[in-house]
């Protein structure tokens, strides 16, 4: 989580509020890491952050796009802003695909 909220301020995105959501509790197998936060200004983010070896596909985009589904259901509100860090290298198509769904990507 540390190395998240550097990053974060890094870019100048402070947060009041940072709830880490286990996947086990959306029905999920992966192995993410997902907050939701809160900023200054009263807006919820969704972050997630995924650590893998092999390169994040198209295949993905409509993963983390369910897993976002979910994540609105349970918490009961939709979020301004979506962001994705990502550790693995991300396939050109991908990255397009996440812009257009409106994921903020941060590498």
């Amino acid at each position: 989580m540390q190395a998240v909220v550097d990053s974060l301020r890094e870019n100048g995105n402070l947060y009041k509020k940072m709830i880490e959501i286990k996947p086990s509790q959306l029905g999920v197998r992966n192995k993410i890491r997902i907050y939701h936060v809160t900023d200054r200004r009263g807006y919820f983010s969704a972050i997630f952050a995924v650590s893998q070896k092999s390169k994040l596909l198209m295949k993905d985009v409509k993963k983390f796009e369910e897993i976002y589904q979910k994540f609105v259901i349970f918490s009961d509100h939709n979020f301004k802003y979506k962001i994705l860090f990502v550790d693995a290298p991300l396939c050109s198509k991908a990255r397009a695909a996440f812009a257009d769904c409106g994921w903020s990507l941060e590498d």
